[in-house]
């Protein structure tokens, strides 16, 4: 049955698309989401909660935009979760703890110091140590580390607690919540110029005045658009490993990365070992040899993950871009609104992306260095005749 009694319909029960409806509703937007299985399932229950921009900083200009947009959201994040906290009354799990990235050997030290060199031109605050100070802070470490780089203002939060948060808000903020709704298409006015709604498997239509796709990895799926108003998103798969210590929290403070993975401690005691990066398409199974390589690595760095019991093992779908910074705000349809392609940084940037979806949609004067930053329109095709940029 059609409904038109609806501002907002956001497609994607996710971190991101919670936190959208969430903040809309906030605004006194009325607000539905539809969740093809349900709240949470997806890729954001399988994050390891990292908020570090500073630790994941790349090379390139699209590094630089994601520092830029990761650091701008990783402050939002403690009012953020407040907020949420007060409003649900689920604590979040939010942890000033600080991230070491590891070096092993001799290739690792050298890349560490290329890492280093990175951050100092960008004045970030990073400080190197040498493996004797690293076990210093770190107890745990193995002896064969050789080095590593301190970056102290990192934080981490609990995606799922972060997900039961918001699941609760939403719904006392007064969010229509449908799980088992799964968003097959687009649906249009007949001039093909504004969105009406979206099409449901089983044949529903669902309308509303705007539509905000969030539904990740599943994006390339969604019918109803034409060529130029698509965005290029690709699944990138990952596997993390859930460990627990049976003699509770203590043995890490910190976040550990290394060059192929990374540790994240939990204060009940729980760890997350991830995680693989991996252009497999759809496919969501586990293998042996994604685990047997992070707990490998993870072993050699911190002796003590043997003795560590395996809780869970999981697979994530991240929504990635051709250059992995994400498509948030106004599509080239009237009505319709991204907020997709977060890759690895879905966590990190939910706060931003919600404040700036918000703006969109409330018709708010924009932070228009922000949305340009995550235009849609930068991924179009150059128009023909246009002067081609010659890169040496």
């Amino acid at each position: 049955m059609a409904r038109s009694d609806i501002d907002v319909l956001v497609a994607g029960g996710g971190i991101v698309g919670l936190s959208v409806a969430w903040t809309a509703a906030r605004r006194g937007l009325r607000v539905t989401v539809l969740e093809r299985e349900r709240v949470g399932a997806g890729a954001s229950s399988v994050a390891a909660g990292m908020l570090a921009p500073v630790s994941e900083v790349e090379y390139g200009e699209a590094g630089r935009r994601q520092l830029d947009l990761g650091r701008r959201s990783a402050g939002m994040w403690p009012a953020f979760a407040s907020a949420l906290e007060e409003a649900s009354g689920v604590e979040v799990g939010l942890r000033s703890c600080g991230t070491l990235l590891l070096a092993r050997d001799a290739d690792d030290a050298r890349e560490l110091d290329r890492q280093l060199e990175l951050r100092t031109s960008l004045g970030l605050h990073v400080t190197r140590l040498r493996g004797s100070e690293a076990r210093e802070r770190e107890p745990a470490l193995a002896s064969c580390v050789r080095a590593a780089l301190e970056v102290p203002d990192d934080h981490a939060v609990d995606p799922r607690l972060v997900l039961a948060a918001l699941a609760r808000a939403c719904r006392d903020a007064g969010v229509d919540l449908r799980e088992g709704a799964n968003v097959e298409s687009i649906e249009r006015d007949p001039a093909g110029e504004r969105v009406l709604g979206v099409g449901l498997a089983g044949g529903e239509s669902v309308r509303a005045e705007r539509v905000v796709l969030a539904v990740g990895a599943w994006t390339p799926a969604l019918a109803g658009l034409p060529p130029e108003a698509q965005v290029p998103v690709r699944p990138v798969k990952g596997q993390i490993v859930r460990l627990r210590d049976p003699e509770g929290p203590g043995m890490l403070r910190s976040v550990l990365r290394h060059p192929r993975g990374y540790l994240v401690p939990r204060e009940d005691g729980g760890y997350v070992l991830g995680g693989t990066v991996e252009e497999r398409g759809y496919d969501l199974a586990p293998t042996a040899g994604g685990v047997h390589e992070l707990l490998r690595d993870a072993y050699e760095l911190v002796p003590g993950v043997a003795e560590l019991q395996i809780e869970e093992l999981s697979v994530g779908l991240r929504p990635g871009t051709p250059d992995n910074a994400p498509v948030v705000g106004a599509g080239a349809i009237e009505g319709l609104v991204w907020a997709t392609g977060h890759h690895r940084n879905g966590v990190l940037l939910a706060p931003l992306t919600a404040e700036l979806v918000a703006g969109v949609l409330c018709d708010e004067a924009p932070d228009a260095a922000l949305l340009q930053a995550c235009a849609a329109d930068r991924f179009a095709p150059a128009a023909p005749g246009a002067p081609v940029e010659l890169v040496s």
